[in-house]
């Protein structure tokens, strides 16, 4: 199941967001999944009592057709994720489609595969390889730039999304001063924290204000995501190819 380097692919799911985005007729930012759904022919539903954010269901034809394939909404009141939610069961139903096209068996493999391709599938619906490069080179990797430009899209998403891009880097997450999240673009061991990349933080956390350095040739920057009840920062590291 495995056989296929990962460009390759990233390149089939890529082809297959154009096609899905052309029949939605979407060409621009911001990708809106409700539209996407509507337009792949899948019924949108709402289940306050539902404990996942999302689930794929078929709902039967009221005449007696053919089931029609429905996302089920768990009671969630921020955008970004219900705007996430409709994008993984998107791929969800576009799994199988995948599996074909890259010549794998959804029964071979880990129990993981569908849930990773479904994955997948939602960041590169919200976030089209294509356009998002281009974006990003043009916005200077600014986080709040890009995130105006997709606006369906979260800013953690955003950030995880860069590392896909050839320029080396590192992206940190911070939910009330504790990491949650850290990765490196390469797939080898990603670095501790830095002195520089914790000072970042700091200003950010606690300034509540956009830092900016740069130190013999390596770019930080720490942009807060503050709201009432949550204190978030997201730090990118650009590094040399080297320090991977």
């Amino acid at each position: 199941m495995l056989s296929h380097a990962p460009d390759e692919v990233a390149a089939i799911l890529d082809e297959l967001i154009g096609e899905v985005l052309a029949i939605a007729e979407i060409d621009a930012p911001p990708v809106d999944a409700f539209d996407v759904a509507q337009a792949l022919g899948m019924a949108i539903l709402e289940d306050a009592r539902q404990q996942p954010r999302a689930r794929l269901v078929r709902v039967a034809h009221p005449r007696g057709g053919l089931a029609r394939p429905s996302i089920v909404l768990g009671a969630e009141p921020r955008s970004e994720r219900r705007q996430w939610a409709v994008a993984h069961e998107i791929g969800e139903q576009l799994a199988e489609r995948c599996f074909a096209q890259l010549g794998w068996s959804a029964d071979e493999g880990p129990s993981t595969a569908r849930e990773s391709l479904a994955n997948q599938v939602a960041r590169r619906l919200l976030l089209p390889s294509e356009w998002f490069a281009d974006d990003v080179s043009a916005e200077d990797w600014e986080l709040p730039r890009l995130k105006k430009l997709y606006a369906t899209a979260s800013h953690e998403l955003i950030a995880r999304r860069m590392l896909d891009l050839p320029a080396p880097a590192v992206i940190t997450v911070f939910d009330h001063g504790r990491i949650t999240w850290r990765r490196g673009s390469s797939d080898g061991r990603t670095p501790s924290l830095s002195v520089a990349e914790q000072a970042a933080w700091r200003f950010a956390h606690e300034r509540g204000a956009v830092y900016r350095t740069r130190e013999r040739g390596t770019r930080i920057v720490a942009w807060p995501i503050h709201e009432p009840d949550w204190r978030r920062e997201i730090i990118r590291c650009d590094c040399d190819a080297d320090d991977f």
